[in-house]
């Protein structure tokens, strides 16, 4: 087996069950499941039955004990990744932690720390959205500089449509205590770090959040997030969980060009012949006029291509998987590294923390003042211990 990684999976729920079927499929060629730990008992009956050449644990220390793993997989509410990632490294073994990498900076820079100090071992996160054709073209676009530098991006996001029932379905969800918060730890967390990704980390942001707008819940469920990158440029983000219909479109601007994506699935690349600003300033008052009645000629302004690849269900995923496993074999470059999972939770926690207080915040905030606002909330669910 010294071409497969042994993978164990903490947490057969939706996402674990997900990830081993994918593996037991074929999917992942360089990976095996070697072990399962859950928890709950019918899970662990599921593991048993389905995947019978695996031991079982009921607890994940036991998994990382047992010998049977080079790596594992953290696929459990988001609190517990960063203190599961740094028991599998502290014992030697690789670890892929699910999105988001924590809920707060503070304990995620701990995971992030430890990582360092073992650099060799494998630390990656499930950010399968970097691994989606369209968007590492879009990265490409971008980091050559064939749309110029950005002067504005747009991405509205609002297709997590969940109804009451899906907040009911366990007592840790959309908690402040169980869960870290709303849509942007449980459904916008691959938005986050895929914005950022492709349009660099802005430097502060002002935000209008709105908590238990339309469900019956602790958390967000509606968001709006102005950021400034600095030198002028701008970002909006919008993304809530009550629209029935839904819009996925991210827009980016530059000086020489744009970008539209539509439903992370088509992608219009607008090049223009000449930065923006040359082609304004050589505009006669005639060729203004032509422009105005509709008789330009476009081509000599801009050229548009449209891009859009086939989304196989499942390969984005088990792509990350396999990279992860690749890394692990023979030095393969991650596609996700984990430290980077912190730029996601940073950002999420400035959102909430300019919506809590009413002001704009820059992405070197305070962490206390973030986890002692948290913490004033987990207490007033009065159902989950404090974090530290």
């Amino acid at each position: 087996m010294a071409d497969k990684v042994r993978l164990g999976i903490i947490g057969l729920g939706t996402q674990g069950s997900t990830y081993a079927k994918m593996i037991a499929d074929g999917m992942v060629p360089n990976m095996v499941v070697a072990a399962i730990a859950d928890v709950d008992p019918a899970a662990r009956r599921k593991a048993a039955e389905l995947y019978p050449d695996a031991p079982v644990y009921e607890d994940y220390v036991a998994l990382l004990e047992g010998g049977d793993v080079d790596a594992v997989v953290t696929t459990v509410p988001h609190y517990l990744h960063p203190e599961m990632g740094i028991a599998a490294l502290s014992r030697g073994i690789h670890a892929l932690v699910e999105k988001p990498a924590g809920v707060y900076t503070k304990q995620v820079k701990e995971l992030l720390s430890f990582a360092a100090a073992k650099p060799e071992l494998t630390f990656a996160i499930m950010f399968n959205q970097r691994n989606n054709p369209l968007y590492r073209r879009l990265k490409e676009i971008l980091d050559a500089g064939e749309i110029g530098a950005i002067r504005r991006s747009n991405w509205i996001i609002t297709t997590w449509w969940r109804p009451q029932g899906y907040y009911e379905q366990s007592e840790w969800r959309a908690t402040w205590g169980g869960e870290g918060g709303g849509v942007l730890v449980n459904q916008a967390p691959h938005q986050l770090d895929l914005w950022q990704w492709l349009c660099g980390v802005p430097k502060s942001v002002y935000s209008k959040v709105a908590y238990g707008f339309r469900r019956d819940i602790a958390v967000e469920d509606e968001v709006t997030a102005v950021v400034d990158y600095g030198g002028g440029a701008t970002g909006v983000l919008v993304t809530a969980t009550h629209d029935l219909v839904g819009t996925d479109r991210l827009e980016i601007l530059g000086d020489r060009g744009k970008i539209v994506v539509e439903n992370s699935k088509t992608a219009t690349v607008t090049r223009l012949i000449k930065p923006e600003r040359e082609l304004s300033d050589g505009m006669s008052i005639e060729d203004v006029r032509r422009l105005f009645r509709g008789q330009a000629n476009t081509d000599d302004m801009y050229a548009q291509e449209v891009i859009e690849f086939e989304s196989v269900w499942g390969e984005q995923h088990a792509g990350v998987l396999q990279n992860f496993a690749a890394n692990i074999l023979d030095g393969t470059p991650l596609i996700a590294p984990g430290a980077d999972g912190i730029n996601g939770v940073r950002l999420a926690n400035a959102i909430h923390l300019s919506s809590w207080t009413g002001r704009e915040v820059g992405l070197d905030f305070d962490e206390d003042e973030y986890l002692a606002l948290l913490n004033e909330r987990i207490r007033a669910e009065g159902a989950f211990a404090e974090r530290s």
